[in-house]
């Protein structure tokens, strides 16, 4: 009888030396996988097979190498931002968009770029959209042997290749797709507050040092959500020993990391042009002394957007699908980020289905 009242405090001792025990060895856990994570080299990306077509300044152009028995007619060509590098397309094996399509049997090719040379300060926009995009489409030509060329633009590539399109609206682009396309620029909200042109004297900064360094470019998307790296580290920590979850996450941090220097007269005109004066939205763009008016483009396309995309918002890339003029064109509002919407576990499950349905059909 005289037992039963100590039993109790037994219990709670042992139940704490329990917790403690368990916290001490996920401790011992986490630093362990700490280490490993700093020792531990980069994931090796973008390895898919392919060849250089085409190696120019800032622009490469790469074929992909197939991986279906039976190809569709018409290729595509990928033409990415021009501030980061394509391999987010091209993760490890599983997880990359390139493999996706060449797997589904598409003929892949891609517009990627190099930081510019403290020489190539002077690239213009039009350099970009009547000269880079029209020789790798000739290029593609040229190497599949089939006239027509389906274009995919992700992000400011899009913008480019959408530009392309309004110039050569008798070219042989047959389909065109965007994913998270900025068109009203209004609706870049801190990208507006930022090139203000009360305060940002954007003569001044390319006068002075030529082209744009990557770190102003990678802080400015920062500053979108100034909380998020102090966040991911947080949450890295507590999933540290998720392998999946340290192999994503290292894959993504490296990509969002590596941002490309930006040709200082092409951001210039890119700042002017669309931050300032807005000229797609209002179709009074010009390349190179050429109307580019995206209201004249008649290809079918389609525009994928996500829904929490805090770099390119939905007010921005809304009025795409209402402004061109095809007759067959969707846009398609997706959960995710502007990068998950693209790249990652979210991406195949809803966008790259989608996108091989859509394209499918109009690529025989």
């Amino acid at each position: 009888m005289s037992a039963a009242p100590q039993s109790q405090p037994r219990d709670n001792m042992t139940a704490v030396s329990d917790r403690i025990q368990t916290e001490v060895q996920r401790a011992i856990q986490r630093s362990i996988k700490g280490v490993e994570y700093i020792a531990s080299s980069a994931p090796v990306l973008g390895s898919t097979p392919k060849d250089v077509l085409l190696s120019r300044g800032t622009m490469q152009l790469y074929h992909y190498r197939p991986l279906a028995d039976e190809i569709y007619r018409v290729p595509v060509l990928i033409v990415m931002a021009t501030t980061n590098r394509g391999y987010i397309l091209d993760m490890v094996p599983g997880m990359s968009f390139i493999e996706f399509l060449l797997k589904r049997g598409f003929d892949v090719y891609m517009l990627d770029w190099t930081a510019p040379r403290a020489e190539e300060k002077s690239l213009r926009m039009e350099d970009y959209v009547l000269d880079f995009i029209p020789q790798c489409v000739r290029e593609v030509q040229r190497d599949s042997g089939v006239d027509d060329v389906s274009v995919i633009g992700y992000c400011f590539g899009g913008v480019l290749s959408l530009l392309y399109a309004s110039t050569h609206l008798d070219g042989p682009m047959k389909n065109l797709i965007c994913f998270t396309t900025p068109i009203d620029f209004r609706g870049m909200t801190l990208f507006q507050n930022f090139s203000d042109r009360r305060y940002f004297d954007v003569d001044k900064l390319v006068d002075s040092i030529g082209n744009v360094p990557p770190e102003m470019i990678f802080s400015s998307f920062e500053m979108l959500r100034p909380a998020s790296r102090a966040v991911s580290q947080v949450q890295l920590w507590e999933n540290i020993w998720n392998d999946e979850y340290v192999k994503s996450y290292r894959m993504f941090d490296r990509w969002a990391a590596d941002t490309l220097p930006l040709a200082g007269e092409y951001f210039r005109q890119t700042t002017k042009d669309l931050m300032w004066d807005n000229k797609i939205y209002n179709q009074t763009m010009s390349v190179g002394g050429r109307l580019a008016d995206i209201s004249k483009i008649k290809v079918p396309i389609l525009h994928a957007v996500a829904e929490h995309d805090h770099i390119v918002p939905y007010e921005a890339a809304k009025p795409l699908i209402e402004t061109v003029a095809s007759e067959d064109k969707q846009e398609v509002m997706l959960k995710g980020g502007h990068v998950s919407l693209v790249a990652g576990a979210n991406a195949v499950k809803r966008l790259w289905p989608k996108l091989d349905s859509w394209l499918s059909e109009r690529s025989i």
